[in-house]
Parts: C-alpha cells; sequence; structure tokens
C-alpha cells in the first residue's frame, strides 16, 4: 500500500524543461529532494546539501503539485535523491500517469520504479555499480582532462543501451569544451550534453 503521507524534504519543485542529456527540451516536472553527502567542488545547487534546511512534504501534496501541469514527466534530483527511499513517491506519481525520471551520482541503493535512470557518477563518493548496469543514461561532467578517463571508466560499467554523454562544467566550459568535441569526434560513442537551461535562462 503507498504511504501518501510519507514526508520528503524538497528544495524546490518547479515545472520547466528539461535542459540535459536525452530528454532536452522536454517538458518537465523537476523535484529537487534536499540532502547530499556527496560534496561536487563545482555543485551549482549546494543550497540543496543540508537537508535540515528544507521543508518535509508529503508525497500526496507533492505529487498534487505536479499535477497542476500538463506535462506527465516527473524528474526526481537532488542534491542526492537516492538518500531516501523513493518507492512511494515514484509508486503514486505512477499512479498519476507521470513518467518517473531520476538523476542520482549511484552513491546509494536505487529504490523506486523508474521509466529513466540517469546516472552521473562523481569522483567524491564512489557510485554504485549495481546503479551504473540499471542506467538509460550516463552522464559525466567534464572539470578537467582526467575527467575523460574516469568517464570511460564508467561507460565500462553501464550496459550497452545506456546513452553516453559528457558535459562541460559550466565554469570550465569554455576551456573544455573545445577538448571535449575532439575527443566525442574521435569516440563516437559519446555525445555532448549543455545546460540549454542556463543559455535559456529559465530554471
Amino acid at each position: 500500500m503507498i504511504q501518501i503521507d510519507t514526508k520528503l524534504p524538497i528544495m524546490e519543485a518547479f515545472y520547466t524543461l528539461q535542459g540535459e542529456g536525452f530528454f532536452q527540451g522536454s517538458a518537465a516536472y523537476f523535484i529537487r529532494l534536499g540532502g547530499c553527502d556527496v560534496g561536487c567542488v563545482w555543485c551549482d545547487v549546494k543550497d540543496s546539501w543540508d537537508a535540515t534546511k528544507h521543508p518535509p512534504i508529503s508525497i500526496e501534496n507533492i505529487v498534487k503539485d505536479a499535477s497542476e501541469f500538463p506535462a506527465r514527466l516527473a524528474v526526481i534530483t537532488g542534491g542526492e535523491p537516492l538518500m531516501y527511499d523513493l518507492t512511494d513517491l515514484t509508486a503514486y506519481l505512477k499512479e498519476k500517469n507521470f513518467r518517473t525520471h531520476i538523476e542520482t551520482s549511484g552513491a546509494y541503493t536505487l529504490t523506486g520504479t523508474w521509466d529513466w535512470v540517469c546516472f552521473s557518477p562523481k569522483k567524491f563518493k564512489k557510485p554504485l555499480e549495481e546503479v551504473a548496469k540499471k542506467a538509460d543514461e550516463l552522464k559525466v561532467i567534464i572539470f578537467n582532462a582526467s575527467d575523460f578517463k574516469f568517464a570511460e571508466e564508467w561507460a565500462n560499467e553501464v550496459n550497452s543501451d545506456c546513452k553516453l554523454f559528457l558535459q562541460p562544467e559550466w565554469e570550465k566550459s569554455e576551456k573544455m569544451l573545445p577538448s571535449i568535441i575532439e575527443y566525442v569526434k574521435e569516440n563516437p560513442k559519446w555525445r555532448i550534453t549543455l545546460q540549454t537551461h542556463k543559455f535559456l535562462n529559465i530554471p
């Protein structure tokens, strides 16, 4: 039985366009959970790290708010959303006819029922291979040249159908994009993804 009174700390929730990866440009409702211990030095949502700063909201109200918008695509992100058991949240979203997508570093066990798993491994906290195996999309942030090797290491862990993306860290884009472009030309299994929502000035 779904526990709709289950509460999760919500940093923010908003309707926008998916800015990155395979579903870039798709209308989606983002649910950003508070709490993260991965500690990426270049994280652009560090306000999400401390879960105690964000009010716990029942999944009934979370899904009710999402249902006010026409798209039926919900993206669960963070912080690190897998710090929480997402079984009830995804079950209730599915009951209301949402596609369920997650963006995760893979540092915790995968819970919930997912239509799409975007696995974005980080060097700062070792990801779990079990999450990598279930990934539909591998998105590796390129901050410096050593990240290409890191990307290949995780490309070897995902399944053969997983979509592979390299994304420049926003502040390093000008410096790293030429290298990423050349790398993709030489290794065409990869694709480039950019944070298009920042160019479009949307959330």
